[in-house]
């Protein structure tokens, strides 16, 4: 993986050519009042931007959402009403977020500390707040909270939010945040955009993630959850996720990836998708039947309800399957469902159709500002950083930046990087030779395939450490990650540090063998 990044200094006059700030002015001379009542309600009325308090709690509960019944580690408003996938956040444009988690966790199967992920969040002065546990806090211990205070300033799309300590959130604690734009330049696209129309897709285990992270290698998941529910193979007729839409409207539905290990093949039988936004970035609308998502991934699409009322079947196949790897009796699968259509499952349960519009992460180009930054050449930049993931059949050599760790447990396979604090563009996708600095799809996940090369850039304009990281969460806790320490002399300067920040080391500190994991 190549990682390409711009100092702040070496572009301070471009950012300020860029950044003008429009102000638009009212003048109202000998007009009557009337006059100008009339012509201001033609206006967008604005509305300031908000302050949200939340609170999340974390607790142990016994759930079966593919029928099968295990303890997970969960989040929910009230410790009552804890759910996977956790309750949804959203806010808008400009907004702030004081949100509150208490950890309630007992079960000691797993970890009963934790720590919270704002994701695809930039967290720009407040990286006390990304929530990276042992990276930029110490985890919050059993029995004590945190309040996590950042804002949105500049930012509207689709995330989400999940644990980031070991790999906690493979037992559940993951849910979706949708941060509004009231001047959504694609609002003309859609008719319908609402927590109907959020998709989370997972792969789900009856094992611990502590028991798979022990036996090292992730076998194939039990089930793929849409929304919270699956099935798995010889398991029960658990009820699918229904998903209703009404004959001719238009529907962006907001697509997350919250798996732990596995990638997914998306579609809905007989339908278009048409891809407007890519992990909080507005993109050129493109058109496919058929979208690739990683973990961590988010993509938003719009559906035409154009079709005959019927229900269709939503699918979600796993890379590394589910039994059978296919479809039958509703396996990897949810239900679109028109209003009036009757309430049964599709009768289709064949793999997908050959006809698929294929889908290529370089076909996505950003709505606004598109062009990476930097000269549009390989090596373009102010400083470049390589770095090599090399294999063996016997012994995994790691190589990132110069230094060489060998390991015989590291993970294979293709990894999908993710980079707090930052989106960036991805000049060079894993699926490609070419370089793209014209227009490259800019997003925050991005897949490094096998025995391939992956160029990303970004500017330094976000103070703070960084992780740079695989979001398969197995990979991640054996290592597959580094920190950028970004401007480490502004951090201090511009992170107000709270009180209850500092008190999370020595709380943490303090823990007893008997009260880890």
């Amino acid at each position: 993986m190549k990682m390409i990044l711009h100092r702040k200094e070496a572009h301070e006059a471009e950012s300020k050519n860029a950044g003008h700030i429009k102000t638009l002015r009212w003048t109202t001379r000998n007009v009557s009042y009337q006059r100008c009542l009339w012509i201001l309600a033609l206006v967008r009325t604005y509305e300031p931007p908000s302050h949200h308090h939340d609170q999340l709690f974390i607790v142990n509960k016994d759930i079966a959402p593919d029928g099968f019944q295990r303890s997970t580690v969960l989040a929910g408003r009230t410790p009552q009403d804890a759910s996977f996938p956790g309750p949804l956040i959203t806010g808008r444009k400009g907004d702030r977020f004081t949100i509150n988690v208490t950890d309630l966790l007992t079960d000691p199967t797993m970890d009963r500390s934790t720590s919270i992920h704002w994701h695809g969040l930039f967290q720009k002065t407040t990286n006390y707040a990304d929530g990276v546990a042992f990276v930029s806090q110490c985890p919050i211990a059993t029995n004590h909270s945190f309040l996590y205070d950042f804002g949105v300033p500049d930012q509207a799309g689709t995330f989400w939010y999940h644990s980031h300590l070991s790999v906690q959130y493979g037992d559940g604690l993951r849910g979706p945040i949708v941060i509004y734009d009231p001047e959504d330049p694609h609002q003309d696209l859609y008719d319908v955009d609402d927590e109907s129309t959020i998709i989370t897709i997972a792969d789900w285990f009856h094992l611990t993630s502590l028991q798979l992270l022990a036996a090292l290698v992730v076998p194939n998941a039990d089930a793929t959850l849409i929304n919270g529910n699956g099935r798995y193979v010889g398991g029960p007729d658990t009820p699918l996720t229904v998903i209703n839409v009404e004959h001719g409207k238009r529907y962006r539905f907001r697509l997350i990836d919250m798996s732990f290990d596995a990638f997914h093949g998306f579609s809905i039988d007989n339908h278009n998708l048409t891809i407007i936004e890519v992990d909080g970035i507005n993109t050129l609308p493109h058109t496919v039947n058929f979208i690739e998502i990683y973990p961590a991934q988010r993509y938003s699409f719009v559906l035409n309800a154009n079709r005959p009322i019927s229900n269709y079947r939503i699918r979600a196949l796993s890379n590394t399957g589910v039994g059978a790897h296919n479809f039958t009796n509703g396996v990897n699968s949810a239900i679109l469902r028109y209003v009036g259509a009757p309430e049964e499952e599709p009768q289709t349960s064949q793999p997908l159709s050959s006809d698929v519009m294929i889908f290529r992460e370089g076909d996505l180009h950003p709505l606004e500002n598109p062009g990476a930054p930097g000269n549009p050449y390989p090596g373009g930049a102010d400083l470049v950083l390589n770095f090599t993931l090399g294999f063996d059949a016997d012994m995994v050599l790691f190589s990132m930046n110069g230094f060489t760790t060998k390991r015989r447990d590291a993970p294979a396979g293709p990894h999908p990087f993710h980079l707090h604090g930052h989106a960036f563009d991805v000049v060079r996708t894993s699926d490609s030779s070419e370089y793209n600095f014209k227009n490259p799809v800019r997003r925050d996940t991005t897949l490094v395939a096998m025995k391939n090369q992956t160029t990303i850039r970004f500017v330094t304009d976000n103070a703070g450490p960084w992780f740079l990281h695989c979001h398969i969460d197995l990979h991640l806790s054996l290592g597959l990650a580094v920190v950028l320490a970004e401007d480490t002399r502004d951090t201090k300067k511009d992170d107000m540090i709270p009180a209850d920040w500092k008190a999370l080391c020595p709380i943490y500190n303090s823990l007893t063998p008997s009260q880890l994991p």
